[in-house]
């Protein structure tokens, strides 16, 4: 089981960078309703079959999200 809440941490992240959706779609290269599509959907994130395969292995996701230092 995935335990971050995928869709909640990117639109904070985004309010962190002062960045709408759209423009998060544009800098990637795609639009800001894909990435909403994306953060919306259920396993759209992680992959379905490395999910099963770390619960099989008795374990649970937890993404963690580390600022890169600007050089």
């Amino acid at each position: 089981m995935v335990k971050n809440d995928i869709e909640i941490d990117t639109k904070i992240k985004c309010l962190e960078a002062k960045m709408t959706q759209q423009q998060l779609g544009e800098v990637v290269g795609t639009t800001g309703q894909y990435v909403n599509r994306i953060i919306k959907k259920k396993g759209g994130v992680v992959n379905k079959t490395f999910v099963q395969m770390m619960e099989a292995l008795g374990y649970d996701i937890v993404l963690t999200y580390e600022k890169r230092e600007e050089k």
